[in-house]
């Protein structure tokens, strides 16, 4: 055997393990990118989900769950073209698909978390900024159009306004509850101040009025709190448990 042959041999080898390590290291590349948009997309699915199940009753719609339903198997079907031998997601993709063809009569099973003092507005309030950084991310990557991520940003605004409606209401309510007038004016001239900063101040008449209503009634049990204060109190226990129970205004501003 020539030397020539001998050194095209070498050369022949060298190349061919330089391909091999090549060939390996591709392979190593695409499977950590692989893992990596898998754990990403796992994320994002999570994230949706934990809206989805866990986000206040009071403010869930229809409407809402059928948006957070649709991204959740986006994520799903992403994460089932990565892994495509993954049983739970492809189980997860199946139940929302099922899910999903109820349309508007989708079924909304969200317990209601009552707002009641400060440290659960703040949970509420976390849920709703979770549930607008998804909106606009899934705006930026184009599953949302411009149009519908508008209209969720601002329906999360006015979310954001019926959760410090409830909060005051709830706040003055127990107030008068524990006898405790002083506390009840602050909390309604809170909600008063709240609302009176709302740009749509339209939307906001409804409980703004009686905000307004209910402060006079206490400022007024304040200056002359002999005559009866059991029935004034009662009196305005009532109505503030209006801005409770008579809902209709607020489940028309959801929808406007």
């Amino acid at each position: 055997m020539s030397s020539l042959v001998i050194t095209l041999a070498i050369i022949g080898g060298i190349i061919l393990l330089v391909l091999i390590a090549y060939l390996n290291q591709l392979a190593e590349n695409n499977k950590r990118k692989k893992a990596r948009l898998k754990a990403d997309l796992a994320e994002r699915y999570r994230r949706i989900a934990d809206i989805n199940e866990q986000f206040a009753g009071q403010f869930m719609t229809p409407e809402l769950k059928l948006l957070l339903s649709r991204l959740q198997l986006h994520f799903a079907e992403r994460l089932l073209e990565v892994d495509k031998q993954d049983a739970a997601y492809a189980a997860m993709a199946q139940e929302l698909r099922k899910f999903i063809g109820h349309g508007e009569a989708i079924p909304v099973r969200n317990a209601p978390f009552p707002v009641t003092d400060d440290e659960r507005a703040k949970l509420v309030r976390a849920q709703l900024e979770m549930l607008h950084g998804q909106v606009s991310k899934a705006a930026q990557t184009g599953l949302l159009p411009v149009d519908e991520a508008k209209h969720w940003a601002q329906q999360i605004r006015h979310m954001l306004a019926q959760l410090y409606i409830e909060l005051y209401g709830n706040q003055a309510q127990h107030a008068l509850q524990q006898q405790q007038i002083g506390h009840a004016r602050l909390a309604l001239e809170r909600g008063v101040q709240f609302l009176q900063k709302q740009s749509d101040m339209a939307r906001y008449q409804a409980p703004l009025a009686q905000f307004q209503k209910q402060l006079a009634r206490v400022n007024a049990m304040l200056i002359n709190p002999a005559p009866q204060p059991g029935e004034e109190s009662s009196e305005l226990t009532e109505g503030l448990k209006s801005l409770e129970g008579d809902g209709d205004w607020k489940k028309k501003a959801i929808y406007d």
